[in-house]
C-alpha cells in the first residue's frame, strides 16, 4: 500500500481535536439530515372551470433528534403560479431559514385560484416547492385540474365511462383484477406524462366506431405538441384477460400498447385491435412481452421511434391486412421478433414459444433497407410457429423458410405521402389485388374488400 499509517497516539490526537472543535461549534446543535414529506405530489380534485379556489395541506417532518434549518422554501413558480403558499404562518414565494424542533413538523397550506378569463386553460396545471435543507433540494409536486373533464388519479375503474367530456389521466387509472371496463365511441383520452392506463389481470373493450374513434393522446392542447412523441406511457395489459381494442387512435406516447403475458385461463387472444390507427410514438406501436396474445386486423402503426411491432421472450401474434411501417426517425426495423431476452441484471437468458406468429396481407416497410427481423432461439419444449403469407416485406435479405409464401420482397407500395401519413396508393401498386382472401370483409375505412383483396389496411375501390 502507498498510504502510511498515521502513528495512534498521533490519530488519536487528531479525533480528540476534531471533537473538541465541532463540539464548541456554532451550528453543533443543528441536524445535517434531510426533511420527509406526508406526500409526494399535493392533487386538487376539483374541476376549476370559472372561478374558484381551495386550500389543501401537507405536512414537513423532521425525524431526527436535532432541530432541522430550512434553508429555503420557494414556490417555483414565484408570483405568475396559479397556487400560493403558506408555511408555518407566513405567506411569500421564497421562505428562508425556518426551523424545526427535532422529531417534529410544520403544516404546509396551499391554495389555489383558477380565474379562466376567457382563457383555454392547459388540462392539468403543476407547479412545486423546493424545499432546500443542508444544500440538498427536494421538492413536493402540485396539480389542479384545469377544465371541466374526469380526471383519474391513481384510481380504479370498472363499469362504462361516460363521453360527455374528456377523461384525464394523472399517474395512472387502473382496471383491477376481474373488473372490466368499457370505453365507449367517442371518448377523448387524454394522459399525463409517464402516465398509463392499467388493465391489471382485468378486462378493456374500446368500442370505438367509424369516424367516431377513441382518442388516446397527451394532455398538452397546444398546438406545438400535436406532433410531440413521448408524452405519456400508453396502454399496459398485465395478465389481461380477453381484451378488445376497436376504431381507436393512439398516438403520441412512449408504447402505444404494451401485452405482458396472457392469463393462464384464457385460451384466446389477450388482445383483439381492430381498425386502429397507432403512431408517433418514442418506442413501440404495440410491443408484445413474455406470452402475450395479440390478434389485429387492420390496423395502420407507424412513426415509432424504435419500432412499430416488437415481440420479445415470445408470445402470440395474429396480424392480418395490417401496416407495420417505419418512416420515422428510427435507426430499428419496423417489425423486431424475437422468442429470448438477455436478462444483464441476473446474466439470464429467458427464451419463450411463439405458437402462432401470422402475418398475413400485411405491409412491413419503411426509409430501411431493412424493416423486418427475426432473431429466435430454438431448444426442447420451445415452439416457433410462423406462418407469413402474401404480405409486402422490406429487407436485405431474401429469407426461404418454407412459411414465407407469395411475398412481394423490397416493392415499393407507392404510398401516396408518408410524411404526412396518408397511406392510400395508386392503382399501379403491386398491393393491389395481391393479397389472400381472409375473412376481414371490409377495409379501415368501411369499404368492402375485393376478391382478391389488396395487401394492408386500405382497399383500393
Amino acid at each position: 500500500m502507498k498510504n502510511k499509517l498515521i502513528p495512534f497516539i498521533l490519530f488519536s490526537f487528531v479525533l480528540g481535536f476534531l471533537s473538541l472543535t465541532t463540539s464548541c461549534g456554532k451550528n453543533n446543535s443543528f441536524s445535517k439530515k434531510h426533511l420527509s414529506f406526508s406526500l409526494d405530489t399535493l392533487v386538487f380534485d376539483t374541476v376549476f372551470t370559472t372561478i374558484g379556489s381551495t386550500t389543501q395541506q401537507f405536512k414537513i417532518y423532521n425525524n431526527e433528534n436535532k432541530t432541522l434549518i430550512i434553508e429555503e422554501i420557494e414556490l417555483m413558480g414565484g408570483a405568475n403560479s396559479f397556487f400560493r403558499m403558506n408555511v408555518d404562518g407566513i405567506s411569500q414565494n421564497i421562505i428562508k431559514d425556518t426551523k424545526i424542533l427535532g422529531n417534529d413538523s410544520l403544516f404546509a397550506f396551499v391554495e389555489v385560484t383558477l380565474n379562466t378569463n376567457g382563457q383555454t386553460l392547459p388540462l392539468i396545471i403543476e407547479d412545486s416547492i423546493r424545499f432546500r435543507t443542508n444544500g440538498v433540494d427536494q421538492y413536493v409536486k402540485l396539480a389542479v385540474w384545469g377544465q371541466d373533464a374526469y380526471f383519474h388519479y391513481k384510481d380504479l375503474n370498472e363499469g362504462t365511462w361516460a363521453n360527455d367530456k374528456p377523461h384525464v389521466i394523472y399517474g395512472y387509472a387502473a382496471v383491477d383484477s376481474a373488473k372490466t371496463l368499457t370505453i365507449p365511441a367517442g371518448t377523448q383520452i387524454h394522459l399525463h406524462k409517464n402516465s398509463l392506463l392499467y388493465v391489471y389481470k382485468s378486462t378493456l373493450h374500446v368500442e370505438g366506431n367509424l369516424g367516431n374513434e377513441v382518442v388516446f393522446k397527451g394532455d398538452r392542447l397546444e398546438q406545438m405538441y400535436q406532433d410531440v412523441e413521448g408524452q405519456y406511457y400508453g396502454i399496459y395489459f398485465h395478465e389481461a384477460k380477453e381484451s378488445t381494442i376497436n376504431y381507436a387512435i393512439i398516438k403520441n406516447g412512449t408504447s402505444g400498447i404494451h401485452v405482458y403475458s396472457n392469463d393462464n385461463a384464457n385460451p384466446n387472444y389477450t388482445l383483439t385491435v381492430s381498425n386502429t390507427k397507432i403512431f408517433n410514438h418514442s418506442r413501440y406501436g404495440i410491443f408484445i412481452y413474455s406470452g402475450g396474445k395479440v390478434k389485429a386486423e387492420n390496423c395502420i402503426i407507424s412513426k415509432c421511434g424504435t419500432h412499430a411491432l416488437i415481440v420479445l421472450e415470445g408470445g402470440d401474434f395474429n396480424f392480418n391486412h395490417c401496416n407495420l411501417l417505419g418512416y420515422g426517425n428510427s435507426q430499428a426495423p419496423a417489425v423486431g421478433i424475437s422468442n429470448f431476452y438477455n436478462d444483464y441484471f441476473n446474466g439470464t437468458t429467458n427464451v419463450g414459444s411463439i405458437d402462432e406468429g401470422k402475418f398475413y396481407n400485411c405491409i412491413i416497410t419503411g426509409n430501411l433497407s431493412s424493416e423486418f427481423a427475426i432473431d429466435t432461439i430454438q431448444m426442447n419444449g420451445v415452439n416457433l410457429n410462423f406462418d407469413i403469407k402474401n404480405c409486402l416485406i422490406r429487407s436485405e435479405t431474401i429469407y426461404t423458410d418454407p412459411f414465407y409464401q407469395d411475398i412481394l420482397w423490397n416493392d415499393n407500395p407507392l404510398f401516396e405521402d408518408t410524411d404526412q401519413g396518408d397511406f392510400l396508393f395508386t392503382t399501379n401498386s403491386t398491393l393491389n389485388a395481391n393479397g389472400i382472401v381472409t375473412t376481414v370483409t371490409n377495409d379501415i375505412y368501411g369499404s368492402p374488400r375485393n376478391n382478391p383483396p389488396d395487401i394492408g389496411a386500405v382497399e383500393l375501390n
